[in-house]
């Protein structure tokens, strides 16, 4: 490592960065990318390291804490590529695993992200890293699900309800984190306040724009003077590329959505393909699939098959307790 020298990230590295780094492969990537920034001493912790070749940034790395999910620290390292297979990688991760040392919560578990397949995946599993989950990016066609009506009674009376819902609404935020929590059990997440939690996924800062519930039980709850619960949801985000100078939305562009449902519910199933079929009657949709999610992931395997949906990106989230 004599031909480098390494360094804290300092304003300007992004744009040099950039001109030796090509366009990012995935929106994983691209995001990832936005974190490379200055040192935070304060909370969440974070380091960023840079390594230069005659005085040039070719390569960063950052280590840093999420209050979401405290059982890890998140790691990215990327190289350009005239600068990789010669261990710049691997001594920017022992670098960034030293400076994990130092945060204030003591955890100095990795945690990574990659594209299987890819050559992340590949240096990650070669310095240690152990995949957890595999999570997938699907697409769903316009079209590509037929309707699915909703239940009635024996007396044609309506069991269930699908109903607009406002993303600040305390019951679709309880719905999402219980559904968040019960799909993340491989990385269990830190408490959070409702009101956090609001914030982190469902408000104008996460881009939340729309949100759908299903509600079963209408009758019963017609009875209590209650509303029924929900059992199902989809919330819609805006891109966040939407906010860059001169960004176009492209022609075939799909609403990211999350689709979640109560984990306990008999018909999640079936819930999930109502809901589904409302979202993509006219516009495409993409949806994130974690094999944790199993009757999510058992509706979408078909689709994909059938060519009404398709695999767009192949992830796994890595961990390395060294």
């Amino acid at each position: 490592m004599q031909d480098y020298t390494f360094r804290p990230w300092q304003e300007g590295d992004d744009l040099q960065l950039l001109q030796l780094w090509k366009d990012a492969e995935d929106p994983q990537q691209e995001a990832f990318r936005g974190l490379l920034t200055a040192d935070n001493e304060g909370e969440p912790f974070s380091r960023t390291l840079v390594a230069e070749h005659q005085g040039i940034p070719v390569a960063a790395g950052t280590v840093y804490e999420s209050s979401l999910h405290d059982h890890h620290l998140w790691v990215y390292v990327e190289v350009a590529e005239d600068h990789r297979r010669q261990g710049l990688g691997s001594e920017l991760l022992r670098r960034l695993r030293e400076a994990a040392g130092e945060a204030p919560s003591g955890v100095t578990s990795l945690r990574a992200k990659v594209i299987s397949d890819s050559g992340g995946r590949q240096f990650a599993s070669a310095q240690g890293f152990e995949t957890v989950q595999h999570i997938d990016t699907v697409r769903v066609e316009a079209g590509g699900v037929p309707p699915v009506p909703l239940r009635v009674d024996e007396d044609d009376r309506p069991t269930q309800a699908v109903e607009d819902s406002a993303t600040g609404s305390v019951e679709l935020t309880q719905a999402f984190w219980e559904f968040y929590r019960r799909s993340h059990q491989w990385d269990p997440p830190a408490e959070q306040s409702i009101g956090r939690v609001n914030r982190i996924f469902l408000s104008d800062e996460a881009e939340a724009y729309g949100a759908l519930v299903l509600r079963d039980g209408i009758q019963e709850a017609q009875k209590t003077g209650k509303k029924a619960p929900i059992v199902a949801f989809a919330v819609s985000y805006r891109p966040m590329q939407a906010d860059l100078p001169g960004f176009e939305m492209p022609e075939d562009h799909a609403t990211e959505v999350v689709l979640g449902y109560d984990f306990d519910y008999a018909g999640a199933r079936e819930a999930i393909m109502q809901l589904l079929s409302l979202l993509v009657a006219q516009y495409p949709v993409t949806i994130e699939v974690q094999e944790s999610m199993a009757d999510l992931q058992t509706m979408m395997n078909p689709l994909v098959k059938m060519g009404s949906a398709k695999i767009l990106h192949r992830a796994e989230v890595m961990v390395s307790d060294q």
